[in-house]
């Protein structure tokens, strides 16, 4: 009995564990420190983007609120505070991977947020 006990433990703590490993690969995370300067980074990078597909010139305010995702590399879907030409500040939306191991970063999705 008692050592069907211990089996059934070590058997629950495997499964804890490959369970919350699944969560942390492929599910999104809040970005704890949107401050932190590769936050920004990306943030900036998205902007710089978007203006080169666009032709829109926008500069960056801050980051408001960001989530990160582990996948081969890193997503990064950012709320960005950013300005015109106008000066008119407006939050848009934008979606960067980001794999700095294969120095690639590619601007999957950027859109305005009503």
């Amino acid at each position: 009995m008692k050592t069907e006990s211990v089996l059934i433990f070590v058997l629950l703590s495997l499964s804890v564990n490959v369970f919350s490993e699944a969560a942390r690969t492929g599910g999104w995370t809040p970005i704890k420190n949107i401050n932190d300067p590769y936050v920004k980074e990306i943030a900036e990078f998205a902007l710089t983007e978007h203006g080169k597909q666009s032709g829109e010139k926008l500069s960056l305010v801050k980051v408001v609120s960001g989530e990160s995702q582990v996948v081969a590399g890193t997503n990064y879907r950012l709320v960005l505070a950013a300005k015109d030409e106008s000066a008119a500040t407006k939050n848009y939306e934008a979606q960067v991977w980001d794999k700095p191991f294969a120095h690639f970063r590619n601007l999957t999705s950027f859109k305005p947020l009503s």
